[in-house]
């Protein structure tokens, strides 16, 4: 009893000890099967909201840093693919963004109307639903402080919602992996001519460097703003920035005679970890306060935000399966954009054993992440 007293004490007081003990766990739960079906990473998520509802709390920096490093492995691996893959399918990629946010805002409204729930917590609702940071942002700005209080409550669902669904609906339609996977590798294959490679200044053996310098990009594309409606502002933020920038450099490879594209595997490994210190950090800022909240404002928050989630995943992948009648692995990494959820892509990745579906994912993402901010932002103003 003695020494695990002394453990949990030293697990307490040293925020090195946390992490690790919470990304312990939180693997440890996310390989449960039932079913089928397996929270993965997404289990550290769960973990941290428990950690967080008894007042573990960790630097900021430490969530920053997570987001960071995923989104920009993430579009480093699909920048070779992305631009080619835009530009055959940009209106598909559009529609879909679309149709997402719009059907999560609608809920929205309804929920407004029909139940009178304060506007603030309701904005904040949709953008834990569609699990946006800038969505929350906008809806703070234009409907109030207890947006954040919404948001808390319907991001663990809007998180876990979209890993179970990506696995689900593979089973669900009996979808052959290994003959699916095939055809959509191919389709995203880039057919480029064979030309004599220059030989390129590598700067380190791994490519860190090049990687830090995509970040660098990132971050100051994060910090432009450009003025909305309304007096509102839109910007890219800490996930959309080293997205853009982890994408054109990974499309175009190389800075003159230097080399900017890192080990892939190198980026693959830093996409896991970037994800894990990701939910880990929005995970105990969740927890903290989250029982609370359901207590106060009653649990039926939890339904209207669960509903935010469920009918725009329902209605994109009917719009994309069945009017656009793209692939399923198409349909999927696209709909994780339109949510723009982060662990969702990282599941995906793994269920389908392919990196070309982030391609889909970056696509899509841009154009969701501006709507669901102009969403938050009117209903905010008009309701």
């Amino acid at each position: 009893m003695g020494i695990l007293t002394w453990f949990m004490e030293s697990v307490w007081a040293n925020n090195l000890m946390l992490i690790f003990t919470i990304l312990v766990l939180g693997y440890a739960l996310g390989r449960i099967t039932i079913c089928g079906l397996d929270l993965g990473t997404a289990g550290v998520l769960l973990v941290a909201l428990v950690f967080g509802h008894f007042g573990v709390v960790i630097p900021d920096v430490v969530g920053d840093l997570g987001l960071i490093c995923f989104v920009t492995a993430v579009g480093y691996i699909a920048g070779p693919k992305f631009f080619r893959n835009i530009k055959a399918n940009a209106k598909s990629y559009i529609l879909i963004g679309l149709v997402t946010i719009l059907s999560g805002a609608l809920v929205c409204v309804a929920v407004i109307k029909l139940f009178n729930v304060p506007t603030d917590i309701c904005v904040g609702l949709m953008s834990g639903a569609l699990t946006s940071t800038p969505g929350l942002a906008a809806a703070k700005e234009a409907a109030g402080v207890n947006a954040a209080v919404g948001y808390g409550i319907a991001y663990p669902f809007g998180v876990v919602g979209v890993v179970l669904f990506v696995q689900l609906i593979p089973k669900i339609l009996k979808t052959d992996m290994d003959a699916e996977r095939a055809k959509f590798t191919a389709a995203a294959t880039v057919s480029v001519e064979q030309k004599e490679e220059k030989k390129r200044i590598a700067i380190d053996e791994f490519g860190f460097f090049a990687f830090a310098l995509a970040i660098i990009l990132g971050i100051i594309l994060a910090k432009i703003s450009i003025p909305l409606p309304g007096g509102g502002k839109f910007a890219l933020g800490t996930s959309g920035g080293p997205l853009l920038a982890g994408l054109v450099l990974g499309h175009f490879g190389h800075i003159g005679p230097v080399d900017i594209k890192p080990n892939t595997n190198m980026l693959k490994h830093i996409r896991e970890f970037g994800l894990a210190l990701f939910l880990l950090g929005a995970g105990l800022e969740g927890g903290a306060g989250f029982v609370e909240v359901l207590k106060e404002q009653g649990v039926m928050l939890f339904v209207y935000g669960a509903l935010m989630t469920l009918v725009p995943m329902f209605a994109a992948y009917f719009f994309a399966a069945k009017v656009l009648k793209l692939s399923v692995f198409n349909s999927l990494g696209s709909i994780c954009g339109g949510m723009t959820s982060t662990p969702a892509l990282g599941t995906l990745i793994r269920v389908t054993k392919t990196d070309d579906v982030a391609a889909a994912y970056a696509a899509t993402y841009p154009f969701a992440l501006i709507l669901v901010v102009l969403c938050c932002q009117f209903i905010g103003i008009l309701f």
